[in-house]
């Protein structure tokens, strides 16, 4: 008999659909003021200067919680991505997180190394 999957492993899989098939999709924009849609950034600020290190990591953020694939390859870029990795990841869910870690290894080497 098949168990039936924890919320934990609901939620990765959920993350893991939304994932691009390469970090090189990821070509949004590394400077300058972003503004996010309303269906990523539904409270609070919708406007981003990534070139502010705090307002960066809110938007990295919003867009890896909320955003579909479209979303993530429009909103966010793979170089700073993988410069944010090793603060960002502590401040992401464990099940996104995993998801991208998993499909990524150059997520979970910033990973190790920064530790």
């Amino acid at each position: 008999m098949a168990s039936t999957p924890s919320v934990s492993e609901i939620r990765r899989a959920k993350f893991a659909r939304r994932l691009p098939a390469r970090l090189s999709e990821l070509v949004g924009p590394a400077h300058g003021t972003v503004g996010l849609p309303l269906h990523l950034a539904w409270s609070g600020l919708t406007q981003f200067d990534l070139d502010q290190p705090r307002l960066r990591m809110s938007c990295y953020r919003i867009v890896l919680a909320e955003g579909m694939r479209d979303d993530l390859v429009q909103y966010l870029n793979q170089d700073l991505l993988i410069s944010l990795w090793p603060v960002l990841r502590t401040l992401i869910s464990r099940d996104i997180r995993d998801a991208w870690e998993g499909a990524f290894a150059e997520l979970a080497h910033q990973a190790t190394a920064a530790a």
